[in-house]
């Protein structure tokens, strides 16, 4: 959960002009088209909503929030979805000693109960309707007293991602789901069934340096797997692996971050069934002024056993050249990798998405190119949390909205009718504060070239994040993303209300989305109501939002407020520590000084699936 921070205001940097191939230098767009949302949701919404996290309480901080929602779609059996979140569904209740004193929610400070998982994972298995959050077992801190300390984990009923704490192990945070096929006798293929890959950051049970086999670090990145879906196979902890080290091999300066997954789904590649983590590597905790920062890709031939690494950009986080954090990674009908970073500069709001591929399964990378300018909207840094934000005091954090969320029409499962176009979503502060939107941008060259920037988000929503799915044949392009509809303020007294969208539009000639329409609105909420758990100061919304798509239907998910609500003794504490410049203590008890659904951020969801 480590992220991205600015020290300063910055002030809004207007782009530049066209778009062209990319051997002419970085792609700029001076004005996104407003065509989008000035022609908007004409159609009536023919979406549906449901709960993702059912298996959470409403009351009882931190037990009830969760963020960062994955999605995946098995495309051999396209009615069943898996979902993953962090989830502090096994946390003890909010102590009040870490509360009234320090701001937070349990001990140590800084982190979570000491082994306590803290990613969910979900299944739906008709087509995003419903959900269900399997029970397994490993370690909880959910019965713990929360006017006494010390909370010691203890085995018992788990509603995490299992098989962690028997290696020695916890789940910690941004979840990633992929689908691919099961590999038998070194051959992949669908008729051996489906495998959902499940890639999470881990730490040991101390949260100490792990210290297994070659794993030298306090953090890691671990893939587990489990295959062929039933409601009856999910249920049992038997049937999901243990999770394996993404690399097998982590230097003790290394801090590993933001890893997305995807396996190569498409029959027709010369890679299919290979298993593909991008993620960003922090090679020194110094935080000096040039410590390294390797955008890195880890691939996996053996079914999410064993992995490889290969850092695929420079390292640098010089002042001058800025630095990379932040990906996706998708794959082509015929095996090209393509993996994806956010550019940040250090000096104004303008940076760069880049991309970088790969025609060998992931064994040897392409030169890195910056193919798209955009602005991160950090037009608002708290000097208490020291992050970027677009509500005001003590908001929910916006490190990563201007990063690029990519899918690929590549025909999945067989590769028939692949256009291979290239869609990419994220959000943009180009137009100013207050009018943060989601913009959306093509390829139909292989990311050669790309279409010039259009706004896809509805009127009057301030998006947050911003993710696409594009069907495999390349027919329809969905766009989830969570959005704001109350303006910036300079006070936490008014609400600041949050919902969820899920959009779509026919893909027209030339690959250009047509006709964008408004699937699904979510009811909207106070994020006043929202913290990290481990720090009340800041609300909180997660990094990113996800979206999937089939031939037939779209669904997405994202972190949502409805069900929250606000707090006024957490408003006033959180205005007086801003006004202070620091937390002031005592601070209140959620338990006790705000309402019992307080922290009830959820995740959910929306399909156009009949």
């Amino acid at each position: 959960m480590n992220g991205r921070k600015r020290s300063r205001i910055l002030v809004m940097a207007v782009a530049g002009s066209m778009l062209w191939a990319l051997p002419a230098g970085l792609a700029v767009a001076q004005e996104a088209s407003t065509t989008a949302r000035a022609t908007g949701a004409a159609a009536p919404a023919t979406g549906t909503g449901a709960l993702v996290t059912v298996g959470s309480p409403a009351g009882t901080h931190p037990q009830n929030a969760q963020n960062e929602p994955a999605l995946a779609v098995d495309p051999a059996s396209p009615n069943i979805l898996a979902a993953g979140a962090n989830d502090l569904v096994d946390m003890q209740p909010c102590s009040k000693q870490a509360s009234t004193t320090a701001g937070a929610c349990s001990f140590p400070l800084g982190t979570f109960n000491l082994g306590v998982g803290l990613t969910g994972v979900y299944f739906s298995f008709n087509s995003g309707h419903s959900w269900i959050q399997p029970t397994y077992q490993g370690l909880t801190a959910a019965d713990c007293n929360p006017a006494a300390e010390p909370c010691t984990p203890h085995p018992g009923p788990i509603h995490t991602v299992p098989n962690f704490f028997e290696n020695g192990l916890r789940s910690r945070s941004d979840p990633g789901v992929a689908f691919g096929p099961v590999p038998k006798n070194g051959t992949f293929s669908y008729a051996n069934g489906s495998r959902l890959y499940f890639a999470t950051l881990a730490t040991n049970l101390t949260d100490t340096k792990i210290e297994n086999g070659g794993i030298n670090s306090n953090f890691a990145i671990t893939v587990s797997h489990i295959d062929n879906l039933t409601p009856a196979r999910v249920a049992s902890q038997s049937n999901w692996s243990k999770p394996f080290f993404v690399p097998a091999h982590i230097a003790s300066s290394a801090g590993l971050d933001k890893e997305q997954i995807w396996a190569d789904n498409a029959a027709s590649s010369h890679f299919f069934g290979n298993v593909y983590v991008c993620y960003s590597d922090f090679h020194s905790l110094s935080h000096s002024n040039n410590f390294a920062l390797f955008p890195t890709v880890a691939v996996s031939t053996d079914g999410g056993h064993t992995w490889t690494s290969h850092h695929v950009a420079p390292p640098t986080t010089a002042p001058t050249q800025g630095f990379r954090q932040g990906c996706t990674v998708r794959t082509g009908s015929h095996g090209r990798v393509y993996a994806f970073f956010t550019h940040f500069s250090e000096t104004s709001n303008t940076g760069a998405q880049t991309m970088v591929t790969s025609s060998t399964g992931g064994a040897t990378w392409g030169r890195p190119v910056d193919f798209m300018q955009m602005n991160d909207g950090c037009f608002f840094v708290d000097p208490v949390a020291g992050r970027c934000n677009m509500e005001g005091p003590a908001g929910a954090r916006t490190d990563l909205m201007a990063m690029p969320s990519i899918d690929i029409a590549n025909g999945a499962p067989t590769g028939a009718g692949a256009t291979n176009e290239i869609v990419d979503a994220w959000s943009d502060g180009r137009f100013g504060q207050n009018h943060e939107v989601t913009l959306l941008s093509f390829s139909t060259d292989r990311g050669q070239t790309w279409s010039t920037p259009a706004t896809v988000s509805a009127p009057r929503d301030r998006a947050l994040y911003s993710a696409p799915a594009i069907a495999p044949d390349g027919s329809r392009v969905y766009v989830s993303y969570n959005a704001f509809t109350t303006p910036f303020t300079t006070t936490t007294a008014t609400p600041r209300l949050e919902h969820g969208v899920l959009r779509s539009a026919a893909i027209g000639a030339g690959g250009a989305p047509t006709g964008w329409t408004t699937e699904f609105t979510g009811a909207s909420g106070d994020a006043r109501g929202t913290s990290q758990g481990r720090i009340l100061y800041n609300e909180f919304l997660g990094d990113y939002v996800y979206a999937i798509a089939t031939r037939t239907y779209g669904a997405g998910v994202w972190t949502d407020v409805p069900n929250t609500a606000d707090c006024p003794a957490m408003d006033a504490w959180r205005q007086a520590s801003f006004t202070a410049g620091h937390r002031v203590f005592p601070a209140p008890w959620p338990l006790s000084d705000c309402p019992a659904n307080f922290g009830n951020n959820d995740i959910s969801s929306a399909t156009t699936a009949p």
